[in-house]
């Protein structure tokens, strides 16, 4: 019986959640002094006021759980929920802040589950009349979401205990080669490094730096967040608004990739199946938008930033979604469906698993016409992929495509256009941000939790938040000991 199958036999242990969600709440803390210091700076008061009171609060909460003992090891099922409950408590603390900037507890929540599942979906019309502490913590939460809140804190704060190597997994750093704080610094490296390159260029080019530094956050980590309702569309011309795409261009791309470049693996990088896979179907893309959507001002810079925007999962616009030819939606939904690569702060179903799909075809296929004694074995790359990867690569697509159908299913039955509705619940699940309008603060309460859970269950993957909902996670047998 594999590792994982043992793991969920037993129930997890509420001290070995206590303990790392208040590492966790820590990290939180230690984020969040900087749009505190933004909020100084600007003079916002209610939103320094408000954003000390949920410091204190999770102070007072982290603090005591942080000193528990931790474990010999931690369960599966355990790294899972506690990965969970982070991008979901996380948000619930942020509402604090958030209704400083005068918004109910149902938006400040929605926009908080948005940034920290670097979506962009937002209820709120001309955020550039909203105060520059909020605009700036909804792009730091999308930062920070977007590497991971339990990867930054493996990285910075947990020390080489074997229990860090699972909590690391579920956060996207599949196949750890190193060790899980190792693989964290280095992928916090590369992620500082782009971030701090992409705000020296945008900020000369932009001018105003709180507006630059804010799309850079929310572009490296292809979250979307604009400071404009226009979006990009709000910026002087095309050169501020390109640097902003090439920067949400890498934050599709795996960050391992970039370690290997910076070491001299050059050759190996360029091999890569997932680059070139999202730079042409980026090309495809923008050409079936410039076919179907003819015309208009600067058609193949607004077909190139849509395309990119959508297969990149980031949500920036420069033209209004909901005029869209219908065949240029459903391009639209089919990029956004797809996504960018694994390892990287993009959404979607991601490029590798699409890969690994047409392998687990082409192996049907092939093993179909073949001896019945023939051995088959499917390789990616030179190396050998076994079913189990296949198959888990499969069911990670179905599971995304039965969420995507059941919300638009709920949408289309309360009046809702079922195209929009389409886009709207697969930019949602997928992680992109684009919407049609029908996102916003006059949605029912209804619709705007099913995107919420939509933004949770694409960041998390469906599978983590099946194993939070599994009773036997909760009441099976536990371990001895801790």
């Amino acid at each position: 019986m594999s590792e994982g199958a043992t793991s969920l036999q037993f129930s997890v242990r509420l001290p070995v959640l206590a303990k790392y969600l208040g590492q966790l709440g820590i990290m939180l803390i230690l984020l969040n002094l900087a749009p505190l210091l933004v909020a100084f700076a600007h003079y916002e008061w209610t939103f320094v006021w408000h954003q000390l009171v949920m410091l204190l609060v999770l102070l007072a909460l982290s603090l005591p759980a942080a000193r528990i003992a931790p474990p010999q090891q931690l369960q599966g099922n355990e790294a899972l929920v506690i990965v969970c409950a982070a991008f979901m408590l996380a948000p619930l603390f942020m509402t604090i802040p958030f209704t400083a900037a005068g918004l109910t507890f149902g938006d400040a929540l929605f926009e908080a589950i948005s940034g920290i599942t670097t979506t962009g979906l937002s209820t709120q019309r001309h955020p550039e009349l909203l105060p520059q502490a909020f605009l700036f913590s909804r792009a730091w939460l999308q930062w920070y979401g977007g590497l991971g809140i339990v990867v930054l804190s493996v990285a910075l704060l947990m020390g080489h205990h074997v229990t860090t190597r699972r909590l690391v997994e579920p956060a996207g750093a599949e196949g750890l080669v190193s060790t899980a704080r190792t693989h964290a610094r280095r992928m916090l490296m590369i992620y500082l490094l782009l971030t701090t390159i992409g705000c020296a260029v945008a900020v000369p080019l932009i001018g105003d730096g709180m507006v630059a530094i804010d799309h850079v956050l929310a572009a490296i980590s292809t979250g979307g967040f604009s400071t404009y309702d226009q979006s990009l569309a709000a910026l002087a011309g095309w050169p501020q608004r390109l640097v902003i795409l090439v920067v949400a261009w890498c934050g599709a791309v795996p960050l391992f990739l970039y370690h290997r470049a910076l070491h001299g693996s050059w050759r190996q990088v360029l091999r890569d199946g997932e680059i070139w896979l999202l730079a042409g179907m980026i090309a495809v893309v923008s050409l079936l938008l410039l076919l179907l959507t003819p015309g208009g001002e600067a058609p193949v810079l607004h077909a190139i930033t849509l395309a990119i925007s959508a297969q990149t999962t980031t949500g920036f616009s420069t033209s209004d979604i909901s005029l869209l030819d219908p065949a240029a939606k459903l391009v639209v939904v089919v990029s956004m469906f797809i996504g960018g690569g694994v390892g990287s702060t993009a959404g979607g179903v991601k490029l590798l698993r699409l890969i690994l799909f047409f392998k687990l075809l082409q192996l049907y296929l092939r093993r179909s016409a073949a001896p019945e004694h023939a051995v088959i074995e499917p390789r990616l790359g030179g190396r050998l992929l076994s079913d189990d990867e296949l198959l888990r690569a499969f069911a990670l697509i179905l599971l995304f495509g039965a969420v995507v159908v059941i919300s638009w299913l709920i949408f289309v039955s309360h009046g809702y256009p079922p195209l929009d509705a389409l886009l709207e619940v697969t930019s949602a699940t997928a992680t992109v941000g684009l919407s049609t309008g029908i996102t916003s603060h006059e949605l029912p309460a209804l619709l705007k939790t099913v995107l919420a859970i939509d933004m949770l269950l694409g960041r998390l993957e469906v599978v983590a938040m099946l194993v939070l909902c599994y009773p036997p996670t909760w009441f099976a047998k536990r371990q001895e000991g801790a």
